[in-house]
């Protein structure tokens, strides 16, 4: 939803082919990306007016900047303030486009002779561009960008950055192709950029992504595709050519307000045997909440009340929501196998093991009976990420938050690296 406060918009930072960058005098740190009515090719070698298209663009960008940031990767965005500009935090642009591909097509053919159009690259295959349009934005190696040695809002970028950027590259690309894969569309490839943020010297997703950034293939047809490639390929730009460009985006805008949305359910139950292993069963709530996951917690005994138990069990049974029983009994746990002799579902255990008795109690979840199938996993988060990977299978919402949390583990640890070896010279 656009923001309806007024904005103070000072000078203008910047200008490209399709859009400019203001100041916001009274917001230090922040800047107005206004879309324009403009499309290009070729490094505007082809350029026409394309009325509304600024608004499609903001749109298309909004959302999927949103389903970023709700999933976890760090991006400039901050709100829609309009319907042809957002407001994102100010950025000192790394003028680099990471291209990330999953199937062969345009220019990599040409730069790939031999290779076949539609040749799938698993794992995904990386090219960097250096932005320089009088040089038609050359291939730039890893070694290039190395010895160049940028250094933008005080922040050098050597090759704990580009690894950074190459491996969140590659997460976003995966999250934005699993949800097109909802709408029954191939993300062929991808373009984006990143800058360091000016205020916290941190490198983010920046930019913009829109129906100029991608191959979208409807049905993995390339006959069908729905991006700007369409507009390159015209042999002559007519009026009804461009209602046609103009209807491709269209369909690309309405759609992509889809993928923040999950047409999958699901949910957590945890079942304790005694309220006094809240505070364990408080922390696997605690971090399905964080994946999205909502988590119901009940009181159930399987020893002192199977019948009940088993009630308890049905009821989650009988509105057809996919569900995840998380058992978490202490001392002698029947609740787990229990749970797993007398459901279909998925169940996995989760004892809160006490320092004088857990390394025996811990056997009456890992010696189950033959035909039964529950886990056991004895930390409540990975608990909850467990589940969260079960119902990411269906939810691709979820599988998105697991992806992204997956990139901020490594790059957490790549920058804890790095600044004990900086500690250590």
């Amino acid at each position: 939803m656009a923001s309806s406060t007024e904005l103070n918009i000072g000078q203008k930072l910047n200008e490209g082919k399709t859009k400019q960058i203001f100041e916001l005098v009274d917001q230090p740190g922040l800047v107005l990306v206004q879309s324009k009515d403009q499309i290009t090719a070729g490094n505007a070698v082809r350029k026409d007016q394309m009325e509304g298209k600024a608004a499609i663009a903001n749109k298309t960008t909004c959302c999927v900047f949103k389903l970023l940031q709700e999933s976890g990767i760090k991006t400039a965005f901050v709100q829609q303030h309009s319907e042809t500009a957002f407001v994102a935090a100010h950025c000192e642009m790394i003028p680099i486009e990471w291209v990330c591909r999953r199937v062969a097509t345009g220019s990599f053919l040409k730069r790939n002779p031999g290779v076949k159009e539609g040749y799938r690259f698993s794992p995904l295959k990386m090219e960097m561009f250096f932005k320089d349009d009088a040089n038609n934005d050359p291939q730039w190696s890893e070694e290039q960008l190395l010895t160049a040695k940028f250094s933008l809002a005080g922040l050098s970028i050597g090759q704990c950055e580009v690894d950074i950027m190459n491996r969140s590259t590659v997460a976003i690309f995966e999250i934005l192709e699993k949800a097109w894969a909802t709408q029954n569309c191939t993300l062929v490839d991808m373009k984006i950029e990143f800058g360091v943020n000016v205020k916290t010297r941190e490198i983010v997703l920046a930019d913009v992504i829109d129906n100029d950034s991608w191959r979208l293939w409807p049905a993995g047809d390339r006959s069908q595709q729905k991006d700007k490639q369409v507009y390159r390929d015209l042999k002559e730009v007519t009026p009804e050519a461009m209602q046609m460009v103009k209807r491709n985006f269209e369909w690309v805008s309405e759609r992509v307000q889809l993928l923040l949305e999950s047409q999958a359910s699901g949910r957590v139950v945890v079942l304790m045997g005694s309220t006094s292993d809240m505070a364990h069963c408080e922390k696997i709530k605690k971090a399905c909440t964080s994946y999205g996951l909502p988590c119901i917690l009940r009181v159930t005994s399987a020893h002192k009340g199977p019948d009940e138990t088993l009630r308890i069990k049905a009821e989650y049974e009988g509105d057809g929501v996919p569900t995840i029983f998380v058992a978490v009994a202490g001392r002698s746990n029947g609740l787990g196998p229990v749970m797993s002799g007398n459901t279909a579902y998925p169940v996995i255990n989760c004892p809160p093991l006490t320092p004088d008795w857990g390394a025996q109690d811990v056997w009456s979840s890992l010696r189950l009976p033959s035909g039964l199938g529950c886990s056991t996993i004895l930390s409540p988060d990975a608990a909850a990420q467990f589940a969260a990977q079960i119902i990411g299978l269906s939810n691709h919402l979820v599988w998105c938050k697991l992806r992204a949390s997956m990139l901020n583990t490594w790059v957490s640890l790549k920058l804890a690296d790095q600044k004990l070896q900086a500690c250590s010279l």
